[in-house]
């Protein structure tokens, strides 16, 4: 897990560290700018321009020169260093974005829409796995049946369909059309007044809904082939034989056997839907991560998108972690000790 995130900060800080020296210099030059020409008595002692330029220039160099810039990015110390600052959570300042409270500070930023697409992804992922694998349980119990006809016929056109597309289609009929849900998901009001939970979580009702239709086919389709080749083992015509009521093998015995599979989607959709949250957030205009990475994209606001990167990896491997562990509690192949 350790190597997969270094790999793939490696990675990030390679494919941005031009383009980020180029942003923090500048960066740099408006700051000192900005801090001598607010500062009258600077200004006015000196006696031509040349000499403003001179000194401006002057403290430019040693402000680059203070924070190691004067080094290529691709610099062993350079890398290291970024590397080891984003380790223990230091991602600096945006460049151009900031919190809902006025904030520049990357940690802050992040800290602020975490919850929100947490919130937003784990609920919809909750909501498509109970679905899903009781539809597909039940499909697998009964194959060539409408149920199961029904579910993998829907589980194909759902799964054709791009997300966006679908939100387009909702925000049209359930907000412009038949006024039930807001068109946009962030809430009109600050995230400090009383009743801004309850309107986040109504601006919310839209995306989630839109998320489960899109995915608990596909979910339901892949238990239920899970189920079809576990109702098939020699234990379960043997529980059959004995008289075991149906819903019981199915439920109990054949969806545990089954669940070590299962378990691996659910973490894989889970990280995945955090990670593909760009597209949906940007439809929805969700106040998440997936809209901050959009809008750190579209400014090239690089502190960000190496802070947000770092952070959706962090989740996606916590989220691997979790399945790895719970194998070991369905599954009684692995060895636990």
């Amino acid at each position: 897990m350790f190597g997969v995130l270094m790999v793939t900060l490696l990675l990030t800080i390679a494919l941005v560290g031009s383009n980020m020296d180029v942003i923090l210099k500048q960066g740099i030059i408006y700051q000192v700018r900005s801090e001598i020409t607010e500062n009258s008595s600077i200004v006015e002692s000196f006696d031509s321009v040349k000499e403003f330029e001179e000194f401006v220039q002057a403290q430019i160099d040693q402000r680059i020169k203070a924070l190691g810039l004067d080094n290529p990015w691709y610099s062993p110390q350079r890398i290291g260093f970024t590397m080891y600052k984003i380790l223990i959570l230091d991602f600096g300042n945006a460049t151009f974005l900031t919190s809902d409270s006025g904030s520049s500070n990357v940690g802050e930023i992040l800290l602020e829409k975490i919850p929100r697409t947490v919130l937003l992804f784990t609920t919809a992922t909750i909501i498509i796995s109970m679905i899903g694998i009781f539809l597909g349980a039940l499909s697998g119990s009964k194959v060539g049946s409408v149920v199961d006809r029904l579910t993998s016929t829907f589980a194909v056109i759902s799964s054709s369909f791009p997300v966006w597309w679908i939100g387009m289609l909702m925000i049209f009929l359930f907000a412009f059309t038949y006024h039930i849900f807001p068109a946009r998901a962030t809430p009109s009001m600050l995230p400090s007044e009383p009743g801004y939970v309850i309107a986040l979580l109504y601006h919310m009702a839209l995306p989630l809904i839109t998320i489960v239709i899109i995915g608990f086919g596909s979910w339901a389709y892949l238990v239920r082939n899970f189920m079809v080749g576990t109702m098939q083992e020699d234990f379960i015509t043997a529980k059959k034989a004995i008289g075991i009521k149906k819903n019981k093998i199915i439920y109990r015995h054949a969806l545990k056997n089954a669940a070590p599979p299962i378990v691996t989607i659910l973490a894989l959709s889970l990280s995945g839907s955090l990670g593909g949250a760009i597209i949906t957030e940007a439809v929805f205009d969700w106040p998440g991560m997936g809209r901050l990475y959009f809008e750190a994209i579209s400014v090239m606001d690089l502190p960000i998108i190496i802070g947000a990167t770092y952070v959706l990896t962090v989740l996606f491997l916590i989220s691997i972690f979790i399945a790895d562990l719970l194998y070991g509690y369905f599954d009684p192949r692995v060895k636990r000790e």
